[in-house]
């Protein structure tokens, strides 16, 4: 079982930067890959980012290549997201999601409790 909980997040200005963190408790951190997903109002959930396991493989949407960069730190149990020069299209709600895996999949059966990021022009 993993628990994952999340921290970052709130009001932004158009161009500015935000980082999201996401901290893992449970299972050894350093046994499965993560990803970020995030939700628009009336959109489905989308990919953003994962990483694997040991934080060598690495996967963006390319809605935010360039822009938003995916991290971890096994020894702390951290995951984060850099969001860079954000723009309002970025207003959504983010999630951490877990795998179980070392590797990037398609199956989080973990996941964060969200945060809201909005970014206001």
């Amino acid at each position: 079982q993993v628990h994952l909980v999340q921290s970052g997040g709130g009001l932004v200005q158009v161009g500015d930067s935000l980082r999201l963190s996401c901290t893992a408790s449970g299972r050894p951190f350093g046994d499965y890959a993560m990803g970020w997903f995030r939700q628009a109002r009336e959109k489905e959930r989308e990919f953003v980012a994962a990483i694997s396991s040991s934080g060598q493989k690495i996967d963006n949407a390319n809605s935010v290549k360039g822009r938003m960069t995916i991290s971890r730190d096994n020894s702390k149990n951290l995951l984060f997201l850099q969001m860079d020069s954000l723009k309002a299209e970025d207003t959504a709600v983010y999630y951490c999601a877990g795998t179980e895996t070392p590797n990037i999949g398609n199956v989080y059966p973990y996941w964060g409790q969200g945060t809201q990021v909005t970014v206001s022009s």
